[in-house]
């Protein structure tokens, strides 16, 4: 609604980059916390959500700049600029880079990713209320009660009563990353928390594209991430189809 939070002379604290920060901070400390809990070496939690961290957000930006290749064409600053960033490729990259650092340290990257994905709810729930704050990713036009009117937003188009996309999709991964938390209580094998959270996410973002009106990228009649979507949800069932038949951890 407003992203300016506090501003110190030239200095202006953004709702948007204090919210992706706080995020940050949670998921790391529920990360550790979890990580720690089950003898996993804190060298080794701290490292490899460094380099998670840093090569999600690389790749957020990098499918931002694929998925709006036009705008930054004509507008290049918007590659360097610290907005404009897509969810998918930070997950892609992120747990690319993962497994990378996993394989090179002998570590078994799916017992992390597992300790891993409730944390990963936990700051994409909190960074969408930054979104909100920004009036990125915002909703279609509607009539209902439960619309919000922007008034100084420089992304949503201000007053009219949109839905508030960016606060469901929020309530949403909080409630993944409970979910995630609950299912954790008793022994799962090996992957099936990293699953379960990419298939509530990928579900959730699919379902969520339907009420979204920002320009973010079409393929077809879907948007890239409902594309997406559907990729990692076929490449999940096909692992599950796997790991059932082999009666062994997902790989």
């Amino acid at each position: 609604m407003y992203n300016n939070i506090v501003a110190f002379g030239p200095i202006v604290i953004h709702g948007y980059g204090l919210m992706i920060a706080i995020g940050i901070i949670c998921a790391l400390f529920l990360f550790e916390k979890r990580a720690s809990a089950r003898g996993c070496d804190k060298n080794s939690i701290y490292n490899l959500s460094l380099i998670s961290l840093l090569s999600g957000f690389i790749g957020a930006k990098l499918l931002y700049c694929i998925v709006e290749f036009e705008t930054i064409w004509d507008n290049p600053q918007l590659a360097l600029s610290g907005s404009g960033f897509v969810v998918y490729g930070g997950i892609i990259s992120g747990i690319a880079a993962a497994m990378i650092y996993c394989k090179r340290k002998d570590l078994r990257f799916l017992s992390y990713f597992d300790l891993a994905a409730p944390s990963i709810a936990l700051a994409q729930g909190v960074g969408r209320i930054g979104c909100f704050l920004a009036g990125c990713c915002y909703g279609r036009e509607t009539n209902s009660a439960f619309g919000i009117a922007f008034k100084q937003s420089l992304i949503a188009p201000n007053g009219v009563k949109l839905i508030p996309t960016q606060l469901l999709s929020s309530a949403g991964d909080f409630m993944i990353a409970a979910i995630l938390l609950l299912y954790t209580q008793r022994e799962r094998k090996q992957g099936q928390v990293g699953a379960l959270y990419l298939i509530l996410y990928s579900t959730g973002r699919f379902l969520i594209e339907f009420l979204r009106n920002d320009n973010r990228g079409y393929m077809g009649l879907l948007s890239t991430s409902q594309f997406i979507s559907l990729i990692v949800l076929f490449f999940i069932a096909v692992a599950l189809f796997v790991s059932n038949k082999s009666k062994r951890s997902m790989v």
